[in-house]
């Protein structure tokens, strides 16, 4: 039977074995656990899920245009919604703050963000249509490919180095003003990474389509409707009842399979009635085949020639398929199952050739997608399905967090989302949502960051538009950061590898930046990259935030951080330790010893933030940290000792933190800091956290600085900062002023869906969020871990469990704050001895290795 004649009849699959007659019986099994057979899911309140009880009204125009979506507020039930539009949020402000208005699409409230870190979607449905954006992490413009050639792409750097002397001596003679003008032209680079014809060269993620499915239902004649994000499950599910039907709906992103399955059904036979259609990038220049295994678009990027391909498969259960060009028609099916796959020409090259425009292509994206569709002829849906949630919950499932007083034990997840935000917004407290937005952030982390891809960006990897919000590139001066911050402590090891690729596909050309700028041996990155080795500056002269010669160390230190948790030797020695050396080597160099005898990072700046500087309390701030790491790193393998000597020395003498005249952490090395600045960027307590420079038992001096500042700033600002604030508090073991700032974090920087909001969306402040609660439960240090360090009273009754501690070391806590209670169960495969602290009271432990051990308080 040809599968993509017009008219196909019949059941889709063609022979029934005793094999696939077991594996039909395992998928049953699979699909009642699930509760995705049945109406148990849309009673199903204890699920981990994100949901919603409206359906949104989605029009296809003539031609596919852009979706134009909009909330229905009468909805399934009939009932109308209070009169304000919730595609323009409120911002609920208390104890008098200044209201500010969070405006976000439809989509950024209510689409479902799903991946397999390769391909991504952001899934909208309804019973008339379901829309899906489509992504592929690696689907970028710009690089060498583009603008100009090569040679003009690596010739972005700036000569810096020549100029140093001079802006150094500026600064010798207290002429602050000719440092700084030195610094803006010395300082800018070749290439603009936004607002120009040079935003080309240096690139943007960029959409892959949209796709839409008509149904030919109409929203007004269901009832029943409920849409579900399944968290512990990474499914999204819909289900609703039209003419005496109910009707459902299966959507999930696979890592085993690498595709992405829409299954449709009811239960009635012969109900589905679809059109399926696609929207192409209209930056890119595409054609449609078909073929045995249905459609296949392949297309390049008019920007840069990068070719990627999408296959989709219609597979039904009576009924007949039709393919046409950029167009699938179903009729009177009983089930529907979408297969697509799809791929781009990138890949990532450690060793890029600077003559060569496609140096970062080498991947066949047409045999890659061709290989992920015939992998998945023999598998029905549910067995993809059994596959898909077996191997994501043996990550999802490591932790459990229940943070619910006994008040709220009977309330489950039975109020749709967007309500509880709302209700939260208003003051009514939700330990379930606090709950839900902890695991969403894990969720966000597995759907987006596994295996040999690039890390998350700043929109982790969803993105609408052609271009998006600032490219949705890299952002080495805080957001890829925070990105990666949890994924330890949340016990998803696994999911840091695509740090490490991208570390080391900036590795080299961050040493031409290095040599280049600052006549320095080692590597670095500036404040933007990209996917195709871009460690310039941009061009601009706004130093304050385009001088970021410090972040590339800061980037490194995320190195040690993995090894710290893993104790995973081999890791150290082949790819953390090489990235430290050479970023301690690059710190030394560019380390200016003054005429004091102290070392101080100038020119530098606090990001986004300031002036121009000799030191700013910052870059000194993680000179120091980086240094401290590839001490330690030389001292586990046993290495370079004369490096080492060179390291502490430099290290032992970098200019020290200072207290300013309102009792402030100084920002810069002038003490100039104003106590009604509330900006954004915090950067200056990087020693707080994420460093170890400051402690409130170690610094209590600075720790208290540390506090003004935070004072100064205030509670309420963007997401992710919002989110940096959260895990400042908890360093300084104040567990109100934590729960404070995540409350804030939830009421006026988070969206319907429970995404970050800057605004628009971006995923730092989610990660940044799950950073700080597990930083309020736990703390760890060298060989010690101090348990529920900053736990506020909102939350005297909890547990969680599978968090992770530095040192290897899995910790599992019961408590209860107001009887001054803990118990705690820590095993590690490497075992150890550990110093376990609670409150004032302190045990030392051995652990075994393997082995659990129980420490009550």
């Amino acid at each position: 039977m040809n599968q993509c004649s017009s008219g196909q009849t019949g059941h889709f699959y063609l022979k029934i074995t005793i094999t696939q007659i077991i594996a039909d019986m395992l998928v049953l099994a699979t699909l009642i656990s699930l509760c995705l057979g049945g109406s148990e899911l849309t009673k199903a309140d204890d699920h981990l899920s994100v949901w919603y009880d409206r359906p949104i009204e989605i029009s296809v125009p003539q031609g596919v245009s852009t979706v134009q979506a909009k909330i229905n507020y009468s909805g399934a039930k009939g009932a109308a919604k209070d009169s304000q539009s919730k595609d323009n949020l409120r911002q609920y402000v208390r104890k008098g703050e200044k209201a500010r208005e969070l405006q976000g699409s439809v989509w950024e409230n209510y689409a479902f963000p799903m991946g397999n870190s390769s391909l991504g979607a952001m899934v909208l449905q309804s019973p008339a249509v379901d829309a899906i954006l489509l992504n592929e992490k690696s689907l970028w413009k710009g690089g060498p490919a583009s603008g100009s050639g090569p040679a003009n792409y690596w010739r972005a750097d700036p000569h810096s180095a020549r100029f140093l002397p001079d802006i150094r001596q500026a600064f010798l003679d207290g002429d602050s003003l000719r440092a700084d003008s030195l610094t803006r032209r010395a300082f800018s680079g070749a290439i603009a990474d936004n607002g120009t014809a040079d935003t080309l060269r240096f690139g943007t993620f960029t959409t892959m389509g949209e796709m839409y499915v008509s149904t030919g239902i109409a929203n007004e004649d269901c009832s029943d409707f409920r849409r579900s994000l399944l968290l512990d499950k990474a499914v999204s599910h819909t289900s609703f009842k039209y003419q005496g039907a109910t009707y459902r709906r299966t959507y999930f992103v696979s890592y085993p399979d690498q595709l992405m399955v829409m299954h449709y059904g009811a239960n009635r036979g012969k109900r589905q009635n679809l059109d399926w259609v696609y929207k192409p990038n209209p930056h890119a220049t595409g054609s449609w085949a078909t073929d045995e295994y249905g459609l296949v678009y392949t297309a390049h990027l008019n920007n840069n020639k990068l070719p990627y391909v999408i296959r989709i498969q219609a597979r039904v259960k009576d009924g007949s398929v039709k393919y046409e060009d950029g167009h699938i028609a179903v009729r009177d099916a009983s089930e529907v199952d979408f297969i697509i796959t799809a791929a781009t020409g990138y890949k990532p090259n450690y060793t890029p050739v600077l003559t060569d425009p496609y140096t970062y292509y080498g991947k066949d994206a047409g045999a890659w997608a061709l290989l992920s569709m015939k992998g998945a002829a023999d598998k029905k849906w549910g067995q993809l399905l059994r596959r898909h949630v077996d191997d994501y919950t043996q990550l999802f499932d490591r932790v459990s967090i229940d943070l619910r007083q006994m008040a709220d034990k009977k309330g489950g997840n039975d109020i749709p989302t967007d309500e509880r935000i709302d209700r939260y917004r208003e003051g009514k407290a939700d330990a379930w949502l606090e709950m839900l937005y902890y695991q969403f952030a894990r969720y966000l982390i597995i759907q987006s960051s596994r295996g040999e891809t690039m890390p998350m960006n700043l929109q982790g990897m969803w993105n609408r538009g052609v271009k998006g919000p600032w490219n949705c590139d890299y952002h080495n001066n805080i957001n890829i950061q925070m990105n990666y911050w949890p994924v330890c402590s949340a016990n998803l090891a696994e999911c840091f590898e695509p740090l490490n690729v991208y570390l080391r596909s900036i590795y080299e050309p961050g040493q031409r930046t290095a040599k280049t700028m600052y006549d320095a041996r080692g590597w670095t990155a500036n404040i933007s990259t990209n996917i195709f080795g871009f460690t310039a500056p941009s061009k601009s002269e706004s130093v304050n935030w385009n001088l970021a010669a410090i972040n590339g160390p800061w980037l490194a230190t995320h190195v040690w951080d993995y090894y710290e948790y893993t104790l995973d030797r081999d890791y150290l020695k082949q790819t953390a330790y090489p990235l430290l050396k050479s970023s301690a080597q690059f710190v030394c160099d560019y380390l200016w010893l003054q005429p004091s005898g102290l070392y101080t990072a100038a020119p530098s700046t606090s990001p986004e933030h300031g002036p121009v500087d000799k030191g700013a309390t910052f870059a000194n701030a993680v000179a120091r940290q980086l240094l401290t790491d590839a001490i330690s790193a030389s001292r586990v393998l046993g290495v370079d000792s004369t490096d080492r000597q060179e390291w502490l020395q430099v290290r032992d003498k970098i200019e020290p933190y200072r207290i300013g005249r309102y009792g402030q952490l100084m920002e810069w090395s002038r003490d100039i800091d104003n106590p009604k600045d509330n900006h954004r960027h915090t950067n200056h307590l990087f020693g707080l956290f994420p460093g170890h420079d400051i402690s409130v038992k170690a610094t209590p001096e600075l720790a208290e600085a540390a506090r003004v500042v935070l004072d100064h700033r205030g509670d309420f600002s963007t997401g992710w900062s919002m989110g940096w604030k959260l895990n400042l508090w908890a360093h300084l073991r104040d567990g109100n002023r934590s729960y404070a700032l995540l409350q804030n974090l939830l009421r006026t920087g988070t969206l319907y869906n429970l995404w970050d909001t800057h605004p628009p969306y971006q995923i730092d402040g989610n990660l940044g969020g799950l950073s700080g609660m597990n930083e309020m439960l736990l703390q760890s240090k060298g060989r010690t871990i101090t348990l529920l360090p900053a736990c506020p009273q909102a939350w005297d009754k909890g547990s969680v469990k599978g968090l992770r501690a530095r040192g290897n070391v899995t910790v599992d806590i019961d408590w209860t704050l107001s009887a001054n209670s803990l118990a705690a169960t820590l095993s590690s495969p490497t075992g150890g001895t550990f110093d376990i602290v609670f409150g004032d009271c302190q045990q030392t432990v051995q652990l075994p290795q393997g082995k659990k051990v129980c420490v009550k308080f």
